[in-house]
């Protein structure tokens, strides 16, 4: 089996459309042969029907028609594709393309949510490969107790993905300080005025250390305040969340983006709590204690982030 992730620009807060589900004894992807075909899964199902999903969702570019392939008392959502194109060093070179991988990701991600609109389903991680159906039935029968389990979690549920930025901090003025150390009366008694020595005389260099003291600790004390905010986000998030998943943060600046992420969760809630979601945002929103942190929202998504059959599915 092969899995390769995918890109943020299409799937759920942790940026990538995939569960942790890793068949037992999956072989990994065979070298390709002219005309040999792999078959890729997308995601498993129980119950619902499927069939009208597979018939308006075309899958990857180059591969054959979406089909049903029955494992017991679940259902994969797969697709042949050419072993050329999707052997793991063809992929390693197709997937480093950002707009190669973008397509792929939104191929994948439009079968799941097609899917998931007809049955319950579990994603599988992009790009899940296998040499031919009766591995993919095998994989399925080694996992079925752990993806029963997942299927019993996320019923009737979906994801909601929050981001929490801390707002950009203004850049330091100049002053011109600095040039105030040469006329500092303590060394230069250039004034003939003896100084307090409590408050530093202005335009001295004991003055110029402190108002950079100054902006340093008031740098520090708005990091905090949005620290306190991220988690009285995510505490607000947890009460309404039937489990949730803190993510790792990611370094948005060489994106351009001149904010810091703090918090980046995965909240699974249940369907019809849509306006329970937006009310507690709102109210998020609306406090003071959240005045310096942008509350970013995507959802609701079929629950890509607690689709894994292991242990571990809360980090906080």
């Amino acid at each position: 089996m092969t899995a390769i992730p995918s890109p943020s620009a299409t799937v759920p807060a942790d940026g990538t459309p995939g569960t942790r589900v890793v068949p037992a004894g999956a072989p990994a992807a065979p070298p390709a042969s002219a005309g040999s075909t792999l078959t890729c899964v997308f995601v498993v199902c129980r119950g619902g029907d499927p069939a009208p999903a597979l018939a308006t969702t075309p899958g990857h570019r180059g591969g054959g028609p979406l089909r049903a392939l029955p494992a017991g008392a679940l259902t994969a959502v797969v697709q042949d594709v050419p072993a050329a194109a999707f052997s793991e060093e063809a992929l390693r070179t197709r997937l480093s393309d950002p707009g190669e991988l973008e397509l792929c990701a939104r191929a994948h991600h439009a079968v799941v949510a097609a899917v998931a609109d007809h049955a319950s389903a579990i994603p599988f991680p992009l790009t899940t490969l296998y040499r031919e159906d009766g591995r993919v039935r095998a994989a399925l029968r080694a996992k079925e107790p752990g993806l029963h389990a997942v299927f019993d979690r996320i019923a009737g549920r979906v994801e909601w993905g929050v981001k929490v930025y801390a707002a950009p901090l203004p850049a330091a003025p100049e002053t011109g300080d600095r040039t105030a150390d040469a006329r500092d009366p303590e060394t230069t008694a250039e004034t003939g005025t003896a100084p307090d020595r409590g408050t530093p005389a202005p335009g001295t260099g004991r003055a110029y250390l402190a108002r950079v003291r100054g902006r340093h600790r008031a740098r520090e004390e708005r990091r905090n305040a949005a620290l306190r905010a991220a988690e009285q986000v995510d505490t607000a998030l947890r009460g309404i969340s039937a489990a949730a998943r803190r993510l790792r943060v990611h370094d948005v600046r060489p994106a351009g983006d001149q904010r810091t992420q703090l918090l980046n969760a995965a909240y699974l809630i249940d369907r019809d709590r849509d306006e329970t979601v937006a009310a507690t945002l709102r109210r998020l929103r609306a406090d003071p204690g959240t005045a310096g942190v942008h509350i970013e929202v995507t959802g609701p998504w079929v629950p890509y982030s607690f689709a894994a059959t292991g242990d571990g599915d809360d980090d906080g």
